[in-house]
């Protein structure tokens, strides 16, 4: 399968979700996103790596880095895998000082976390990029299939009751508005509606 690499492009909070981030990943030169909701912890670890802070004591990651280097581990690339029930799945890739290579199962935040610490690729399959991102033009604005913007209704509108066309709408309108919380539960409706064909 095709590995599309990615950088982080945004990291900030839920407006909707009490204690939630949205970790925002771009396709390294090209223009599809991908909103990923994350908890507290895991957004502060990433913010940590990004802003190279350096805490009294080692945090998990900062932890987790020594111990790999200690024993001259090499973080080599993580990649986004899967896409399963709506929560993405990441390997870490590693080498050791005999050159042995190693995978380890990671959850994406975590993975992403490590990924900023050793300075390694972050790379996705495009297959679950291209059915899960989002695609944005050259002016940041997102790519619309359709002139027509649905604001949505209701918080308390169930999403199994809409139909996919008003759906797609409505994860337009929500793109358009960079409110990636709330197009992530959409794109999973979606998604799931897909898996049940």
């Amino acid at each position: 399968m095709k590995k599309i690499a990615l950088e982080i492009v945004g990291l900030q909070y839920s407006q909707t979700q009490s204690g939630a981030y949205v970790l925002v990943l771009g396709e390294l030169g090209g223009s599809r996103r991908l909103p990923i909701i994350i908890g507290s912890s895991e957004a502060q670890a990433i913010a940590i790596g990004l802003e190279n802070m350096v805490p009294l004591r080692p945090v998990t990651h900062d932890l987790f880095k020594a111990f790999a280097q200690e024993f001259s581990v090499k973080m080599t690339q993580i990649l986004i895998h899967e896409l399963r029930e709506a929560v993405f799945h990441a390997t870490l890739f590693c080498v050791d000082i005999t050159g042995r290579e190693v995978s380890i199962d990671a959850r994406t935040s975590d993975a992403v976390a490590l990924a900023v610490r050793f300075g390694c690729p972050i790379f996705i399959y495009d297959k679950i990029l291209e059915d899960s991102g989002i695609r944005i033009n050259e002016d940041d604005s997102v790519v619309n299939d359709s002139e027509e913007e649905t604001e949505p209704n209701s918080e308390d509108e169930s999403l199994s009751e809409l139909s996919d066309d008003i759906l797609q709408k409505r994860l337009q309108y929500l793109l358009d508005n960079e409110e990636y919380e709330e197009a992530s539960r959409v794109r999973d409706e979606l998604q799931r509606r897909k898996g049940n064909d």
